[in-house]
């Protein structure tokens, strides 16, 4: 099931693992996680060795400690900077959620407590959203900074949950349990508080090759994610085209030979 080595690159602010086919992309700057430039720097260069690694094929994105997945950029940090800094933070913050929402590999966000402001719009631009039960809240108050959610949360949280849901959440800023979001879609499941990421672990292990094609799943995430941004037609011809390329690959003649053959296929990821 992937690599069996384990891989471990520090850096104070992220810290990443690779073991048995599953990246940990740890935010650690407890107890509330916020980020700065230099953490996001830290955070790209996580997600490109994920993404570069043939033996990775699930990201799982955690906040360190027990309290906060992360509560968003820096407060003091931003305040203190000109607004020129400001913009091209927010400018290099969204290059690279939008590489982690891009990468062809399925991106988890194990929500193990509060996730608010930027720490949400991280989550966002995973594709699936785990939370730990009663283990905080969860939403958009930028708005009582006098500001809005400025890495992507306006685009992605109004296509997860409609526009009218997104604009009251985000223009009352008010934060909710992880129930509720589970709810309105924003949460995909909410699990144990006590072992939560075992639950996680589990959960993730589920697309690993041999039981799941992982190449499957990372061109469905493509087909979905680039879709939704294009006209209907387009997305058809994209989905015949990434369809095209999965056909020729040896993962889909196992599956196609274990269907025939009434047996359960084993997937390499080729």
């Amino acid at each position: 099931m992937g690599t069996t080595a384990t891989a471990t690159s520090g850096g104070a602010l992220i810290h990443y693992t690779a073991d048995q086919g599953l990246a940990w992309i740890e935010i650690n700057d407890p107890p509330a996680n916020t980020y700065t430039y230099e953490m996001m720097q830290q955070l790209d260069t996580a997600i490109l060795k994920a993404r570069m690694d043939d033996s990775v094929h699930v990201l799982i994105l955690r906040g360190a400690g027990e309290k906060f997945f992360s509560a968003g950029a820096n407060i003091k940090m931003l305040a203190s900077v000109t607004p020129e800094f400001k913009y091209y933070f927010c400018l290099h913050a969204n290059e690279t959620l939008n590489r982690l929402e891009q990468t062809p590999k399925l991106v988890i966000a194990a929500l193990n407590g509060h996730t608010v402001g930027g720490g949400l719009e991280i989550a966002l631009a995973a594709d699936l959203r785990l939370a730990r039960r009663d283990a905080g809240k969860i939403g958009l108050p930028e708005v009582a900074l006098g500001v809005l959610p400025g890495t992507g949360g306006t685009q992605r949280l109004a296509r997860l949950v409609g526009k009218s849901h997104a604009l009251e959440l985000m223009a009352t800023g008010r934060t909710f349990s992880f129930e509720e979001a589970e709810e309105i879609g924003l949460v995909n499941q909410v699990l144990d508080r006590d072992n939560f990421f075992e639950e996680v672990t589990a959960y993730a292990k589920q697309f690993l090759p041999p039981q799941k094609a992982a190449r499957a799943v990372g061109r469905i995430k493509r087909a979905v994610c680039s879709g939704l941004e294009m006209p209907f037609a387009e997305g058809l011809a994209l989905e015949r085209e990434l369809q095209q390329h999965l056909f020729q690959s040896e993962d889909a003649h196992e599956g196609l030979t274990a269907y025939i053959e009434k047996r359960s296929p084993k997937f390499k990821a080729k």
